[in-house]
């Protein structure tokens, strides 16, 4: 069946991951005509600190501008 991995800065509520969880699995349920059931969800999670944008730093970068889409 279908596995899906999230990857996301840490923070989120466990509600917030609980919504993701679901949306996501139901949208790769009817997308792909699977059964829900069968769709795995996996939620990776990493500290700002642990990411870098062009040389720098994430957690040293707040407040600035990250074009959409970059880890």
């Amino acid at each position: 069946m279908p596995t899906v991995k999230v990857e996301m800065f840490s923070g989120r509520t466990p509600q917030q991951k609980r919504d993701l969880v679901r949306l996501v699995t139901d949208a790769v349920a009817e997308s792909l005509s699977v059964d829900p059931a069968g769709v795995r969800v996996q939620i990776v999670e990493t500290e700002r600190h642990h990411s870098a944008v062009g040389g720098v730093l994430r957690s040293d970068a707040a407040g600035e501008a990250v074009p959409f889409g970059t880890p």
